[in-house]
């Protein structure tokens, strides 16, 4: 793994079902966390759908999706990531598949996934937030504290 500022990795994918919710809410809470020196992409197994919900809780932490649209696997030009972190038990057994003959390390984060939330707009708003900070925490012991110690 090739190693960037303060021994993060140089690069990271966050992989989860359809690119719709949780990894790029992971992209855009990572991009902020680490700053223009790493290189972060996010991807589903399949296309999905832009989640209006995401936009809701990433403007509320300032942060936006880029008005990027949903993006598969395929849709990347290249897998030469460093790192890949799976969000969801259907993509880490694909990005398992697909690095049997490179070198990117695989991490696995179970994550849930806000779009079974019931209730009113204001509980489902809620699931959202608890991915957001959920993630954001990951983010920060992994891939922003727990480098500093490497």
């Amino acid at each position: 793994m090739s190693l960037g500022v303060a021994g993060r990795p140089a690069s990271i994918l966050f992989l989860c079902g359809r690119n719709s919710v949780r990894s790029p809410m992971a992209e855009a809470l990572a991009r902020q966390a680490l700053g223009p020196n790493v290189y972060v992409a996010s991807a589903g197994i399949a296309p999905g759908r832009r989640d209006p919900f995401v936009d809701a809780v990433l403007a509320e932490a300032g942060l936006s999706p880029a008005e990027r649209e949903p993006q598969s696997l395929e849709d990347l030009e290249d897998l030469n990531f460093d790192l890949a972190i799976t969000l969801s038990p259907e993509a880490h057994h694909r990005a398992l598949e697909l690095t049997r003959t490179t070198a990117i390390e695989v991490e696995y984060w179970p994550t849930p996934d806000p779009t079974l939330a019931t209730g009113s707009r204001e509980q489902i708003l809620g699931a959202y937030r608890a991915l957001r900070e959920r993630l954001a925490r990951q983010i920060r012991a992994r891939l922003v504290e727990g480098s500093k110690a490497r």
